[in-house]
């Protein structure tokens, strides 16, 4: 039904609320007609509207039974109105606001990062529970040109090591996760030697409360000056949950970060890292 019968889009609207641009503009006029009108706030949720940016339908809800009755409601809705009732005027796209469309580093690279909880959950029947405590999170670590060099002559920079820790060590499978500070990365080591990577990483809040202790193995090779693979596992001890992030395993559990080369395939290849939300340069400083 939605390949069939609607335009879908996928979005992070922490972007859109704010874009300076035609694409900004048209989403806050989508969603400036629900009921998530302050665009300092967040907006989320689905929406329905027709090309000419009439609302049909606002909804924040993860039943899909529900969501799909809602759909054909508003298909059936569209059709007695009929495209005649909101035409669509042409959109001239002009300039894309710089800051919210950030475009992965040239000459760098684009690992894909997943995260899962192995263990320490308390069995549970409920099914929403249930996807939670089995879910495999999905993000993208951004490597600049330079470091790129640096990685196919078996160097780390320290800046690299750095953003992985602070960004990408970091239980999101339940939500959106806090990221590191700068000073909860107590320490963070990786060498690279004949294509092989082992390093270790200590980060804690300052009152203990979430923390992680990972060791990191893995193979990063090369060829003619270009790295073609990043397969490297994060494993170590994690303890505590964010404001989003909620039902995370009592004490400490088990937690386990993958990296691996994308190859550019997948649309989601070139999704920001949630780290680099809004201050790109700042992530790809650290």
């Amino acid at each position: 039904m939605l390949k069939a019968d609607f335009v879908p889009v996928a979005i992070d609207q922490a972007y859109q609320r704010r874009q300076k641009d035609a694409e900004g503009e048209f989403y806050r006029k989508i969603a400036g007609q629900g009921p998530r009108k302050n665009f300092n706030g967040t907006t989320q949720g689905f929406y329905i509207a027709t090309p000419g940016g009439k609302l049909l339908l606002f909804n924040n809800n993860r039943d899909v039974p529900k969501v799909r009755r809602l759909m054909k409601a508003k298909l059936a809705e569209f059709a007695r109105g009929g495209a005649k009732a909101d035409p669509a005027a042409t959109i001239d796209a002009g300039k894309p606001d710089p800051r919210w469309n950030p475009e992965p580093p040239q000459g760098g690279l684009i690992v894909r990062v997943r995260a899962k909880v192995l263990d320490g959950y308390e069995p549970s029947t409920n099914r929403w529970r249930r996807i939670y405590q089995t879910a495999l999170s999905r993000d993208n670590l951004w490597i600049s040109k330079r470091e790129h060099a640096a990685l196919a002559r078996s160097e780390i920079p320290a800046a690299l090591q750095k953003r992985i820790a602070r960004f990408h060590l970091v239980d999101n499978t339940r939500g959106e996760p806090p990221m590191w500070r700068d000073r909860e990365v107590r320490s963070v080591q990786m060498s690279l030697k004949n294509g092989r990577l082992t390093g270790r990483a200590k980060l804690a809040t300052a009152d203990g409360r979430r923390t992680y202790d990972a060791e990191l193995l893995g193979f990063v090779e090369s060829k003619d000056g270009k790295v073609t693979r990043f397969d490297i596992v994060a494993l170590g001890k994690f303890r505590g949950e964010g404001p989003f992030t909620r039902g995370a395993p009592k004490g400490e559990f088990p937690l386990a970060v993958a990296f691996s080369l994308a190859d550019g395939k997948d649309v989601a290849d070139r999704v920001p890292p949630q780290g680099s939300r809004g201050w790109l340069p700042g992530y790809l400083r650290q």
